[in-house]
């Protein structure tokens, strides 16, 4: 399959004049388990029209339809993908033409890295990948990206995973191997590593660079030699100013015994250790390092989970303020623009956040996929 793959992709690209392509259609897309639309507003920035969503969180809908929803475009299906017939989908968007593109990352916490030992095995959420599946199956878009973390290449996912990609072949689908790409690789400033899986049908033999070289670098010598800018720091998120009026301008409010703490923290970097704070619980182990740890900003940020807003989850602290990182901040860290704003209170804004792809990663990824259906349609002479 790999081999088939490869040789019909030796053909010689097209070039696409530029009158040429302002008569192409505009590709069209669909975002599955959408969230608060981190991988939709990225499709809609290079150019493709997102047809349709999908998502359950009654909070995230709202975040979705207030921000990318203008006309009825897209048509966001709020509910249970359990529940929503694909074919009923393909008959409404897509009776005149094909989809394009499939996007989605199914709910991950049955993966998540901070399950232990067995657990997260039998999670039901797991079955939503192959749902997800059964949208690809249907719809039959020429290529479809699945994101979700790096837990799902655990000994222990094996079943679902290799299930995915059975399901795939039979369907008529070449799936590349999954990767791992960590954001910050790709102008996000934030360290956060994620699995991506392409899948392309086999009748398009489309030629692709995947994954896409990396644009940034830790490394000085390798960002002067190949031409890569340095990686982006927390520098960027923090060092302009929010507005007073961003409705996104909140955090946690703390007792007055947890801003000493803070206090007591060095700043930019400095770790619950430093700050003095002992509790019973550290006289036995030393517990999570990188709680009520302060983000250092000469460096990538760290994760933004689902609990990024609360100190008490990871390393979230402002870095010279005395409380957690505002919603704004969490949204910065995920290239969200500042005009991008989440809906649903503290808590729900920073759930929305932590499951979102980062903007400018997805821009990255689609790009990708788009200059390769486009130069393979201008080598079969469709537009």
């Amino acid at each position: 399959m790999a081999g088939k793959r490869k040789q019909r992709s030796q053909k010689k690209k097209k070039a696409v004049a530029p009158t040429d392509r302002k008569l192409l259609r505009k590709l069209t897309c669909v975002d599955l388990f959408a969230g608060a639309g981190g991988f939709s507003l990225a499709a809609q920035n290079v150019g493709l029209t997102v047809v349709a969503a999908v998502e359950f969180n009654p909070k995230a809908c709202e975040t979705y339809t207030h921000n990318l929803v203008k006309d009825g475009v897209p048509h966001l299906y709020a509910g249970d993908i359990k529940e929503l017939d694909p074919v009923a989908v393909q008959k409404v968007h897509f009776a005149d033409h094909g989809c394009d593109l499939l996007l989605g990352g199914p709910p991950c916490q049955g993966f998540s890295v901070h399950r232990i030992k067995g657990a997260g095995v039998d999670d039901p959420r797991n079955d939503l990948i192959l749902h997800y599946f059964q949208f690809v199956a249907t719809l039959r878009p020429r290529v479809f990206l699945m994101e979700n973390v790096p837990g799902i290449l655990w000994e222990r996912h094996k079943p679902f995973l290799d299930e995915f990609y059975s399901r795939g072949r039979l369907a008529g689908y070449d799936l590349h191997d999954p990767i791992v790409i960590d954001a910050k690789d790709y102008g996000v400033p934030q360290r956060r590593k994620r699995v991506f899986v392409l899948g392309v049908r086999m009748d398009v033999a489309a030629q692709f660079t995947w994954p896409p070289a990396p644009t940034h670098s830790g490394d000085a010598e390798v960002t002067q030699n190949r031409h890569l800018k340095p990686w982006r720091t927390a520098n960027d998120v923090f060092s302009k100013a929010i507005k007073r009026s961003d409705p996104n301008n909140i955090h946690m409010q703390h007792t007055a015994e947890i801003i000493e703490v803070f206090r007591n923290t060095p700043l930019n970097g400095g770790s619950r250790a430093q700050s003095g704070r002992i509790l019973d619980c550290h006289t036995e182990h030393n517990g999570h390092k990188d709680v009520y740890g302060r983000i250092d900003m000469r460096l990538p940020g760290p994760t933004m989970t689902t609990a990024c807003i609360n100190p008490s989850k990871g390393r979230f602290v402002h870095p010279i303020e005395h409380h957690g990182i505002s919603v704004r901040h969490a949204a910065r860290f995920q290239t969200f623009p500042d005009s991008f704003e989440f809906l649903g209170g503290l808590t729900a804004a920073g759930m929305q956040i932590g499951n979102a792809v980062p903007v400018k990663l997805g821009e990255v990824l689609i790009r990708e996929i788009q200059s390769a259906l486009r130069a393979y349609d201008a080598e079969e002479g469709q537009q």
